[in-house]
């Protein structure tokens, strides 16, 4: 039985998505699975070109933040063959080995930042727009959870998503005034994604749930990480000297990472 990656590159830039893939795809054969926009053509070459697999939708690249979650549900809930799944971004993060090789405890696996709900200004932000105050106190004081990386079986996975589309769609992200005003989108609230990530992970949604430490864990989030440490591979460590799997968030902490990003891409024949 087959695992499966699952990211939307819609309107992005084929060379950014291109170091996700083959750095993934150095360690696994696994199925990669794209949402991309109907117009990015390039996009969709460099895809055929890595034998991944592509769902092509209508989405600004602004709104594919929450709709992705509705793609994605529908496109689990029509296969039933996979093992794992990861949901991730790919913009922003590569492989240091085969995610799917991790030995995770839970059926649904949530993996946290370095920093509290309440010491984050844009998590807030999230939250109190969605939930309002008073889920927002309840959840102040928990450890923020990334929407940008969760790993689990297909049949939790499928739950988590439909979870997701139903708190989407019944707390949708307050406006700033100004931007109902304008009738535009208020740019503000493109990440509110994560925000019902943390409700459904820490109020305890999702059955044989487990959370994995930043310093510890198998995927680093970087951005608010307090030790960036380097092996003689330029692999990123943990605070256990262990390799992550999965970078993320790599370009937050540019001045750190641009050296031995740089000596990855050109192993990997990307420059």
């Amino acid at each position: 039985m087959n695992n499966i990656l699952l990211s939307a590159a819609i309107g992005l830039d084929p060379k950014q998505v291109e170091f996700f893939i083959k750095s993934f795809k150095k360690y696994s054969d696994d199925l990669i699975y794209f949402l991309i926009g109907k117009k990015d053509y390039d996009l969709k070459e460099k895809l055929k070109l890595y034998n991944c697999s592509f769902y092509e939708v209508d989405d600004h690249k602004h709104d594919i933040q929450l709709n992705r979650y509705k793609y994605f549900f529908e496109i689990l809930r029509k296969e039933e063959n996979y093992k794992n799944v990861l949901i991730s971004d790919c913009r922003d993060l590569y492989f240091q080995s085969n995610p799917f090789d991790y030995p995770y405890k839970g059926t649904i696996n949530f993996f946290l930042e370095d920093i509290k709900i309440n010491k984050c200004p844009v998590n807030s932000k999230w939250l109190r727009k969605t939930f309002g105050k008073k889920i927002y106190t309840d959840l102040s004081q928990k450890t923020v959870c990334c929407s940008g990386t969760v790993l689990g079986t297909q049949k939790a996975m499928i739950n988590y998503l439909e979870l997701m589309n139903q708190m989407i769609k019944k707390y949708p992200y307050k406006k700033s005034l100004k931007y109902l005003l304008t009738l535009r989108r208020d740019k503000e609230g493109r990440g509110c994604d994560q925000g019902y990530c943390n409700f459904i992970a820490h109020k305890n949604y999702l059955k044989n749930c487990f959370f994995y430490s930043n310093n510890n864990g198998p995927i680093a989030t970087v951005l608010y990480l307090k030790n960036i440490d380097f092996n003689e591979k330029l692999q990123l460590l943990n605070r256990e000297g262990k390799a992550y799997c999965v970078v993320h968030q790599y370009d937050k902490r540019w001045s750190e990472f641009s050296e031995k990003v740089n000596k990855i891409k050109k192993n990997l024949e990307l420059i």
